[in-house]
């Protein structure tokens, strides 16, 4: 049984490049627990804060109890449930779980291959990071579930990492004028930049293509915060700035919440500019809440 192949086919509601990452969250986080205690079920009951966060943090806008990947990600053969009644899953009723004492673990035979072949898991991981996640968030998400990749296991690169266009990062910040698109930053040591990169409007993951009008250039910190859906794009090319975003300090203040209602800088003329089914992509998907209103000048 190729596990790697499964794990980049789990079954996932999709519809027009909607996300769904609910399993994948869940199999990241069963993995993580596995590495600490290998024989350790995952009570719903216990594990139910934890999954919710995570879904808030890295799901997309629209909320989904963490019950739905618990219960369904059985169907996929890699997770399976048992309640104080015995094997199989009540459902995706919360008051069920909970009642029911419902405990979720990887698979015995999944465990047995995870024990006999110690990088299975981290290219299990590895797939599952790169089939639903930029790679701005993969360090994150690893360190929020608790997963340990050795360096030579995190540099492992899939086959659908390679077929990108490696291209892209230079046409990129070349159409906005080695400059954040948000900010201005444009940072270099010597003729280099540094802290600047080629952020996907539609990810990557999502069938967003390598090209520039599915590109901003952003600096590292604005990169991270459009990838975690705290900034985002309306329609006349002005940042959205999510009223999720709490900030006190003049620095959130000013790196952050001045940014509402500010114009795209770029790209320079003659380029084309984000297209709107990316934005509207992003808008949908990534950006989270209501935006906050243009601050003033």
């Amino acid at each position: 049984m190729d596990w790697v192949e499964r794990t980049a086919q789990l079954r996932q509601w999709t519809r027009s490049g909607t996300r769904a990452p609910h399993k994948p969250l869940l199999l990241l986080y069963a993995l993580s627990r596995f590495q600490r205690d290998a024989d350790a079920e995952l009570r719903y009951s216990a594990v139910e804060g934890d999954l919710r966060g995570l879904l808030a943090e890295y799901g997309p806008g629209n909320r989904t109890t963490p019950a739905y990947p618990f219960h369904h990600l059985v169907s996929d053969g890699v997770w399976e449930v048992r309640t104080d009644r015995g094997p199989g899953s009540p459902g995706t009723g919360v008051g069920e779980l909970r009642a029911t004492g419902a405990a979720g673990r990887l698979t015995p035979e999944l465990r047995a291959a995870l024990r006999r072949e110690p990088s299975l898991l981290p290219r299990m991981a590895r797939v599952l990071l790169d089939l639903n996640f930029p790679p701005s968030l993969h360090g994150e998400l690893c360190e929020v579930v608790g997963l340990e990749l050795e360096e030579d296991e995190t540099g492992q690169i899939s086959a659908a990492r390679r077929r990108r266009d490696r291209r892209m990062r230079e046409t990129v910040l070349t159409a906005y004028e080695y400059q954040c698109a948000f900010c201005g930053y444009d940072g270099r040591i010597g003729a280099a930049p540094v802290g600047l990169e080629a952020a996907h409007v539609r990810w990557w993951a999502f069938d967003g293509p390598d090209d520039v009008e599915n590109g901003l250039c952003l600096c590292s910190l604005h990169h991270m915060l459009f990838d975690k859906g705290v900034l985002g794009l309306d329609e006349g090319h002005r940042i959205l700035v999510s009223q999720s975003f709490v900030g006190r300090s003049a620095a959130a203040r000013e790196h952050v919440i001045a940014l509402a209602g500010r114009p795209v800088i770029g790209p320079q003329p003659g380029v084309r500019p984000i297209a709107a089914d990316h934005r509207s992509w992003h808008t949908s998907q990534v950006f989270h809440g209501s935006p906050r209103p243009a601050t003033t000048a």
